[in-house]
């Protein structure tokens, strides 16, 4: 009778441990691995395939893939530079991102005044848009309000993280 309690028990437990983990997410969007990173080789590499592959993405539901790819891409970056305290190139990442960004919903429209169907990219864009301010909300929470980054030879930079941060959600809030 002993035994079999404990094997209740234990039974219980390996259950309870096995349990998928409910997490409260806003958004089901999927943001990329971060590729290569600043100060790498392959970086430089990659920043001109970038450029150049700006060209294959044509008409406006390409330039609309594009750019949330882009946005995707660099949030990403910032989020890893941020947490490996790399404020001054996480700063730079964000602002790209926000850049690309701003990017997307014109080409959407465009393509909407073409009467283009844009119901499922609108729908991607709100989904990215969650992603993206959940990610950010995160960040605000780890990132200190004011860095100041000091090169060897130059002036000192301030850096307003927690203002870049918010005006980045901000900035993916306004058109949800």
């Amino acid at each position: 009778m002993r035994n079999e309690k404990f094997i209740y028990l234990f039974a219980l437990v390996l259950f309870l441990f096995l349990l998928p983990r409910i997490v409260f997410a806003q958004s089901s969007y999927v943001l990329p691995y971060p590729s290569s990173m600043p100060g790498s080789l392959a970086y430089k590499f990659h920043l001109i395939y970038e450029t150049l592959s700006k060209y294959w993405y044509f008409g406006d539901f390409g330039q609309f893939d594009y750019n949330l790819k882009m946005t995707d891409k660099y949030l990403v970056e910032a989020k890893t530079l941020f947490e490996y305290e790399q404020f001054l190139l996480g700063h730079k990442a964000l602002q790209k991102s926000n850049f690309y960004f701003k990017n997307i919903l014109p080409f959407l429209e465009v393509a909407k005044s073409k009467n283009k169907n844009i119901v499922k990219k609108r729908a991607i864009f709100k989904e990215a848009s969650l992603k993206h301010v959940e990610v950010l909300k995160g960040l605000k929470r780890e990132v200190p309000g004011i860095f100041v980054w000091k090169p060897e030879k130059s002036s000192p930079t301030t850096l307003y993280l927690q203002r870049t941060i918010e005006n980045s959600v901000l900035l993916r809030e306004k058109d949800l």
